[in-house]
């Protein structure tokens, strides 16, 4: 179901503060590539892996236990894992075609004025 305001789909699951936060920001800036259709359930698991992320990194930084740091660790890769199927690293939204335009050097900008010239 999509958000009419917005266009953002609403979460088939419930998601926590911070999964909800990125379920937005992805829809909002994920619009381009981001099916959904395909890429729902992906975006999904990754929202609730971000909030069980901020809780066990609560978790960790009151008890630190080594064992749920190793895990938090684990949870990160994961998320950075999926992040990247989702396109959402520079070197994957080059591949995608959809890669951020650089902004100019200021070299790059001193050789265009004298061209100009």
């Amino acid at each position: 179901m999509l958000n009419a305001a917005d266009g953002i789909p609403e979460p088939e699951r419930p998601l926590g503060t911070y999964g909800r936060k990125l379920w937005d920001r992805i829809w909002s800036n994920g619009i381009n590539w981001i099916s959904p259709v395909t890429d729902t359930e992906l975006l999904l698991m990754t929202c609730e892996m971000i909030d069980e992320r901020w809780n066990l990194r609560a978790k960790v930084i009151k008890d630190g236990i080594p064992a749920d740091g190793r895990r938090l660790d684990r949870l990160s890769q994961m998320i950075i894992s999926n992040l990247s199927l989702l396109g959402f690293t520079p070197a994957d939204r080059t591949r995608l075609g959809v890669a951020e335009v650089k902004a100019k050097s200021k070299l790059e900008e001193l050789m265009a004025r004298r061209a100009e010239r």
